[in-house]
């Protein structure tokens, strides 16, 4: 007979082990609490309006095609995919945006624009960045690590110096660029990653590469097409999906996950994934006796920042924003500062922009435009209704100054999404949108690990295991899951 599976939330981790799972000849259920699958990776549609939800930038192209070649199928057949060009706009003062071209030769105009010598300064620092890039996608991003000397290992300890694991960022991209904006530019990915370019390892200086030369993409339908995707894929593997059915408690006896409780039903299962939140899990899901990090791990973690959410349908075109767009005040310490030394709501916050019906006609009624407003913020703040809607006109006008648009007089349709929506949907510890943060401590082996230390059949794949944060770096950690299961199984 075949062992029973039981996957845990239906994000993109989960529906990607699923499928990888049921492939091996597993038979595999998943369990949603949500409606729709996709986690964070959902719509959200309103009077011909369609939003996604989280994720919105397509970023490493490669890891997906790799991935449906793993089920001999073509991405293609899937969903299209568009590359930007720009890839996004930036503003650095009010009312002067500047795009950042998919093209390097582009790019490199505009660096040397920055500052004299910029354009070799990047190339230089792009040529390193896919240097390190190549080599974590070969030798570190698709393996498990499950002691310090798996991570530790010669290869590491000589690439590792390379690759600039153990320095700062900041640091480091400070040796090539003096201009502020040319800074900017190298290290804005790391809010994505739920850091600060002060804490984040050199290491990810990939990005630069991922960003400039690899390109900005957009698929067909937004990301949520990349869930549907994994959706049909997982189904036509035999996965049985089943939504609207919340984990209540995974039944553990004699170090081994027996089966999970729902609000209609015990299930029993051979194996378990999570793809839930992972400190949810261990500090809800599973009693004393299965947990391997305590409540007090938890309270110790760098939490990445929550996200303060605006999704807004207008009746009128934006013509001074592009696709994706971006605001980096001259002093962005500040912002930063409200969200890892002392919490609380930004005053001028920087922020994030996206008008996906610049490239997607479905994305709003004819002649209005979908926008998607993203101010990183931190995780634990008061989120009651008055302090999200006077936020909410706060973060408006400031938008509006920056971009030079009018924006409130078109909105049409509007909803706030913010902490505790992300624990009510995701039940997401203290309402962190993205999970761990990205520090030199808590990389590689120093994240949660894919298999429980406790019970020895529970697996875990999603944000919060190596290699971490972003859609593409959940796929991988789903592969790296399946393998090990796989090879546990044997």
């Amino acid at each position: 007979m075949k062992k029973e599976v039981i996957i845990v939330g239906g994000g993109i981790g989960g529906l990607a082990a699923s499928a990888l799972l049921a492939k091996e000849g597993f038979a595999v259920t998943l369990l949603e609490k949500n409606s729709t699958v996709g986690g964070r990776a959902r719509i959200w549609e309103k009077d011909g309006f369609r939003f996604d939800m989280g994720p919105s930038w397509y970023l490493m192209p490669e890891v997906f095609e790799h991935f449906f070649e793993l089920f001999g199928e073509k991405r293609a057949e899937y969903y299209d995919l568009k590359r930007l060009d720009p890839a996004y706009r930036v503003f650095f003062e009010p009312g002067q945006g500047v795009d950042v071209s998919s093209d390097l030769d582009q790019a490199a105009k505009l660096f040397e624009g920055f500052e004299s010598g910029g354009a070799q300064k990047l190339r230089n620092y792009v040529r390193q960045s896919q240097y390190k890039y190549e080599v974590s996608m070969r030798e570190f991003l698709y393996k498990n690590y499950t002691s310090i000397f798996d991570f530790l290992n010669r290869r590491m300890l000589i690439e590792g110096l390379r690759l600039n694991v153990f320095g700062s960022l900041d640091r480091m991209v400070g040796r090539h660029f003096k201009d502020r904006r040319a800074k900017q530019l190298l290290e804005y990915a790391m809010v994505f990653l739920g850091t600060n370019p002060q804490k984040a390892p050199g290491l990810y200086s990939i990005m630069s590469h991922v960003d400039l030369n690899l390109g900005v993409f957009y698929p067909h339908g937004g990301l949520s097409a990349v869930s549907a995707a994994l959706q049909r894929l997982a189904e036509s593997q035999g996965v049985s999906i089943r939504t609207g059915e919340a984990v209540e408690r995974i039944v553990v006896s004699g170090g081994r996950a027996r089966a999970v409780i729902t609000p209609k039903e015990t299930l029993s299962a051979d194996l378990i994934v999570a793809n839930a939140d992972y400190a949810h899990v261990e500090t809800v899901l599973l009693d004393e006796s299965g947990r391997s990090k305590n409540e007090g791990y938890w309270n110790k973690r760098v939490w990445a920042p929550s996200m303060f959410l605006l999704y807004l349908g207008l009746n009128q075109p934006l013509g001074n924003l592009t696709h994706h767009n971006l605001y980096f005040r001259e002093n962005w310490d500040h912002h930063f500062d409200t969200i890892f030394k002392r919490p609380g709501w930004p005053d001028k916050p920087c922020f994030y922009v996206s008008c996906i019906s610049k490239s997607d006609g479905n994305a709003a009624p004819a002649g209005g435009e979908n926008v998607f407003v993203l101010v990183p913020v931190a995780p634990g703040l008061e989120d009651t209704d008055e302090r999200r809607q006077s936020y909410a006109d706060h973060v408006l006008s400031h938008v509006e100054e920056i971009s030079g648009e009018s924006i409130r007089s078109a909105v049409e349709v509007q909803r706030i999404y913010s902490q505790r929506d992300f624990i009510e949907d995701y039940n997401a510890y203290r309402g962190t949108a993205l999970g761990l943060s990205h520090t030199l401590g808590q990389t590689a082996i120093f994240r949660p690990p894919l298999q429980s230390r406790r019970v020895k059949n529970l697996y875990y794949t999603g944000q919060y295991t190596h290699p971490g944060v972003g859609v593409p770096m959940v796929l991988i950690s789903a592969q790296v899951a399946a393998e090990l299961i796989k090879e546990s199984a044997a």
